[in-house]
């Protein structure tokens, strides 16, 4: 034994000497080939050798800037700003010719996608490539591998880089997550040793919750391709659509026991919507990835593991718009070197093979120039000819922004909609003039715009690595219909623009505002933060025609802070920023409860707080802060778990518990929260939190178990039978009481919502205590095993008791799923403004 210690000790030695003293660009930078010395190294910039040391994003940044100050073959631009504030840079590199004709190679390359392509000749025009780094922040071997071919495409001289600068233009994003970058860096960088220890036991390679993965409001910025709500979203998509790339490349890292990871996946897992064509080119360009990594002897796998099914990941949205989207995937050192499966994995050696195959991708897009600029052409050609005539509409006229929402995610995927010219019905759905939107089918966008707005609910495979459904009218609680008249087509939007609501009357008795606006929480919360008297209707009631449903808000004139020109004034500002429409009332004369019944009930100010931290998935409690912080302006605590002990929680109304990996909370944080909650508070519980809430006797429910036994399953595929068995995301029908105060300000009574998990909880003996229900047979999109089907149906997502005087809430599903499932939000602001009254 203590020669075998003896023995790795000595090699660890040599290991760390080697770190120290021999990294060197020859061992990154192909050899046969000369190199500009007027083009400064990394190392000259930032002050290392990459991989000595993970590349924070500020020193990334500046390397970037310095080169296209120095090389007639770059070109940089800032696309916007991070949440952090930090640049989103885009670097243009190509030919000095080109760099001087640009916009007229833009224009030209992007004609290919329009009609009446067939004049130009692709063996005279450039290709274009995107290609991205480390979308997961804490997977850096790809922003510091970029450090490198930025490197070589500026100062890599002879004939042949001439002519493929020449022939290429290549979209170059060093980081598409510039925060959790930077969080990644520090992390690994104030954890290094001299002495680089592989030991993955080490503090380094274990980071701290959230970790660097996401970026600032902990998104992953991988599923967001498609739902676009992120700003570093908007950003790349932007860039997308305006150059419509022919390949786009998203370097990632995986497991440290891993190897090297290129697309196609498993070839039964890519989306129907995909021609095969795209799956092919994706395999040959692969071709390209083995043999240079063949070269340089990397391990690697394809057509495993992965798939190109769900469109909002970086690698597959490509392929619903006319480009080949590849996926790499490389072992992560999450640090600079661990002990692996494989033998010591090191920081330089995942650097390498990333930059290995950034080259190799460049190579095939030269090889296949012709071949993938055809494609593109007839990909755009063949989507006009399968697009049926007719068009899709949506809208809400009791909720116009919400509507406006899915209408500005088309207008960022350059999807053509137009004004509806007249009111029409149809499919059971009312659209407005002012309200709802026409999404004529016949256009270049079609296979986009079909993917974003079908049902699914037949699949090859019953495996996906992400989502298997993503209906946005129905992620957005729209009225909807796939067969509107193209007769009922107003004008093309050119320029979308927020509703804007008639600003109030002044009133010397009342003001009224409709819940049924997605941003009426926003509206509600300001008033209550000014300190005003707010009641909320219990039941409906009709003035002058118009129907008020349940969870109205009336603001009284009398007996307030403000005196009533103030209070005008005020609420006129309220209404304008938030876009919320506020009536202006002049009699509690109403049919149904007048305005002074005891049927409207006060409303408190809330204060919320929101665990995190330990093993809370970040995930779910960032999309809970992004609501707050960013939707509707309200203010949250984030409370981590290592401080709830000592946290005092007499001043919050609320408290939300996120989903959690493993257990849970500990047993003495179930002991605070409870006592808590008996005093009076609301605490809300999500996923599979509501375990933990039952486990500790917070609330009592009962769940329908699904023992499956495989038969006739071999060994080999026991993997996929009981991965088959999860719900990894579909959308499902639930019926709702709108008399109860969690479904207040929902117009009709069948939602959808969105589920990721199997905890089917059996519905109340007592009707009224299942306010949200599923459906007999819910399934509305997606996949769900047979046995879960059965299982779900008249099962409930929402549970509600009292304890002590406080209020216990559980929600099975996530109701603010990636920012954009804005049809559920509600429930929870309803849990929170109303909880009291349940």
């Amino acid at each position: 034994m203590r020669n075998i210690f003896s023995f790795l000790l000595l090699l660890f030695f040599f290991f760390t000497q080697a770190q120290e003293e021999n990294i060197s660009m020859e061992y990154y930078l192909p050899a046969d080939i000369s190199y500009n010395p007027e083009i400064p190294t990394p190392q000259e910039v930032i002050g290392f050798i990459p991989g000595e040391w993970h590349v924070s994003h500020d020193r990334l940044v500046m390397y970037m800037q310095k080169l296209a100050d120095v090389s007639p073959r770059i070109q940089i631009e800032n696309r916007g700003f991070t949440y952090e504030g930090r640049q989103l840079v885009l670097l243009t590199v190509s030919s000095e010719e080109n760099l001087a004709n640009l916009e007229e190679i833009r224009k030209k390359h992007v004609s290919l996608v329009e009609k009446d392509s067939e004049s130009l000749n692709t063996e005279e025009m450039p290709i274009v490539i995107n290609q991205g780094f480390s979308i997961h922040g804490n997977e850096a071997s790809g922003s510091n591998a970029a450090l490198l071919y930025a490197y070589y495409l500026a100062a890599a001289e002879g004939e042949e880089i001439e002519e493929t600068l020449k022939n290429t233009i290549i979209l170059l994003d060093p980081s598409f997550n510039p925060d959790g970058l930077q969080r990644f860096a520090y992390w690994a960088n104030t954890n290094k040793s001299k002495n680089i220890n592989p030991d993955p036991q080490d503090r380094e390679y274990s980071e701290v919750w959230p970790g660097g993965r996401t970026n600032h409001y902990w998104f992953d910025m991988n599923r967001d391709w498609l739902p676009v709500q992120l700003p570093e979203s908007q950003a790349r998509i932007a860039t997308f659509h305006n150059w419509y790339p022919n390949i786009l490349t998203d370097h990632h890292e995986m497991g440290s026991n891993s190897t090297f990871f290129f697309q196609p996946g498993i070839p039964s897992r890519t989306h129907p919507l995909t021609p095969q064509l795209n799956q092919d080119l994706t395999k040959e360009i692969g071709t390209y990835h083995a043999e240079a990594l063949d070269e340089i002897g990397s391990l690697y796998y394809t057509e495993e593991n992965y798939d190109d099914f769900y469109y909002g990941k970086g690698s597959t949205f490509p392929d619903i718009n006319g480009s080949v989207g590849i996926l790499f995937e490389q072992g992560s050192s999450r640090g600079h070197a661990q002990e692996t499966e494989n033998g010591l994995l090191t920081f330089p050696f995942t650097i390498r093979n990333q930059f290995t195959a950034a080259l190799s991708t460049l190579e095939a897009s030269q090889q296949m120039r012709t071949e993938l600029l055809d494609y593109q052409r007839n990909f755009f050609k063949e989507s006009r000819e399968s697009a049926k005539s007719g068009a899709y509409a949506f809208g809400s006229s009791k909720d116009p922004v919400s509507a406006y929402k899915l209408a500005e995610i088309l207008k960022r995927h350059q999807i053509e909609i137009h004004e509806v010219a007249q009111d029409f019905s149809e499919n059971g759905g009312n659209f407005k003039k002012g309200s709802a939107y026409i999404v004529p089918k016949n256009q270049r966008q079609y296979r986009l715009l079909k993917a974003m707005f079908e049902r699914r609910t037949e699949f090859r495979d019953s495996l996906f690595y992400d989502i298997s459904a993503w209906t946005f009218p129905l992620a957005f609680n729209l009225d909807f219909t796939e067969e509107a008249s193209l007769k009922n087509t107003g004008e093309k939007i050119n320029d979308l623009k927020m509703p804007s609501p008639e600003l109030p009357n002044a009133s010397d008795y009342a003001y009224l505002l409709n819940w049924n606006n997605y941003m009426a929480p926003k509206a509600l919360n300001k008033i209550l933060e000014k300190d005003l008297r707010a009641k909320v209707a219990m039941e409906d009631f009709w003035l002058e025609g118009e129907n008020y449903g349940h969870g109205t808000i009336m603001i009284p004139v009398q007996n307030q802070k403000l005196d009533k020109s103030e209070l005008h004034e005020f609420l006129k500002r309220v209404s304008e920023e938030s876009g919320v429409e506020i009536s202006a009332i002049q009699t509690g004369m109403t049919r149904g409860i007048n305005l002074g019944s005891n049927q409207f009930r006060g409303l408190k100010r809330q204060k919320v707080a929101l665990i995190v931290g330990g093993n809370i998935t970040p995930y779910d409690a960032g999309e809970i802060w992004h609501l707050f912080d960013q939707r509707y302006d309200m203010k949250i605590t984030k409370i981590d778990v290592r401080d709830l002990s000592g946290t005092d929680l007499s001043k919050y109304t609320d408290i939300i518990l996120p989903s959690a990996w493993g257990s849970g909370l500990a047993k003495e944080h179930a002991t605070k929260l409870k006592k808590w909650t008996k005093e009076g508070g609301t605490i809300i519980a999500y996923r599979n939190a509501v375990n933990w809430m039952k486990k500790n006797d917070f609330i009592k429910f009962e769940t329908k178990e699904n023992k499956i036994t495989a038969k006739d399953i071999s060994f080999g595929d026991r993997g996929d039978f009981r991965g088959a068995q999860g719900i990894g995301g579909a959308i499902f029908e639930v019926e709702l009481d709108r008399t109860h105060p969690i479904a207040f300000g929902y117009d009709d009574k069948k939602i959808a919502m969105f589920r990721n998990t199997t905890i089917f909880m059996e519905a109340d003996e007592q009707s009224y205590n299942n306010p949200i229900q599923y459906t007999e047979k819910p399934l509305l999109s997606g996949y769900i095993s047979k046995p879960n089907l059965d299982s779900i149906a008249k099962t409930v997502p929402f549970k509600h008791e009292s304890l002590g005087r406080g209020e216990v809430m559980l929600f099975t599903d996530n109701t603010n799923f990636r920012a954009f499932w804005y049809g559920t939000n509600k429930l929870l602001m309803n849990a929170i403004f109303f909880g009291d009254e349940m």
